[in-house]
């Protein structure tokens, strides 16, 4: 037997290494395989084909990534004749002011607001000519008002809801009025008091300040003689009523388009 002593341990050959420069263009042309293979036929330009580079470099979220909330989206509440006038009053069988449609449109419009507010929308809640209506941009703005205290007939009763004449999006802006009209008969039970419709509703002077891009609508929420109950002692009942009219146009829900009203003398 041949002795091994002194002879070195055998050990098993190494493996030649890559060059650096080999290895960064072998990485260049996995990626550049990766992104021919992604190639459909219209992507043969150079700005898709930034895009393709960009969207394989970019580091893409997991899962569990959080992602930034969506932009939310701003209504405007206009509380009518607040900051400026009492509007109707009513008085009392001595001739005292009993109630004013002031405070009825601001208890109603401050209700709408928080409610809108607790569904994560930007409300802003403005004067009868707040200086913020000029140029005022919003997905929607409402005007909230109400009619006269003095007894008319039995048939003065109900409410009313009105866009511009002058508007520049017909389609939205009766969808607006169809969505309040809808949704605020069924939750108050009151009637649509169409055929009292008048100029002072259509030629509101708000929608001639605003941004011609905002849809806007003016309600009268009732009468404030013979619907003086349900508007002061269920005035969050009235609120909800504006408030889903206002929800309905935003989600684009289901009703039945509502036609630009025709005037009365």
């Amino acid at each position: 037997m041949e002795s091994t002593k002194g002879k070195p341990a055998s050990r098993s050959p190494k493996k030649p290494r890559l060059p650096n420069a080999f290895t960064s263009t072998l990485g260049v042309a996995i990626l550049l395989a990766t992104l021919f293979t992604a190639w459909t036929p219209n992507s043969l330009f150079a700005s898709n084909l930034r895009e393709q580079m960009r969207s394989i470099l970019t580091p893409q979220p997991g899962p569990n990534a959080v992602t930034s909330p969506q932009p939310q989206l701003r209504i405007g509440i206009v509380a009518g004749h607040t900051g400026n006038d009492s509007g109707a009053v009513c008085l009392d069988e001595n001739g005292q002011t009993d109630l004013t449609e002031v405070d009825v449109n601001l208890s109603i419009a401050s209700l709408v607001r928080d409610s809108l507010m607790a569904k994560g929308y930007l409300v802003d809640l403005l004067n009868e000519f707040d200086t913020r209506l000029n140029g005022y941009r919003a997905v929607a703005l409402v005007s909230i008002h109400n009619d006269s205290c003095e007894f008319i007939n039995d048939e003065a009763t109900g409410f009313k809801v009105a866009a511009s004449l002058e508007t520049r999006d017909v389609n939205r802006a009766q969808r607006l009025t169809a969505c309040l009209t809808d949704r605020y008969q069924q939750i108050t039970g009151l009637t649509f008091h169409a055929n009292s419709i008048t100029s002072d509703m259509t030629e509101y002077h708000a929608f001639s300040e605003i941004d011609p891009n905002t849809i806007t609508a003016i309600i009268e929420t009732g009468f404030l003689n013979l619907d003086r109950d349900i508007l002061t002692k269920q005035t969050s009942r009235v609120a909800e009523g504006v408030t889903q009219g206002i929800l309905c146009f935003i989600n684009n829900e289901s009703v039945l388009p509502t036609a630009l009203p025709t005037l009365t003398p």
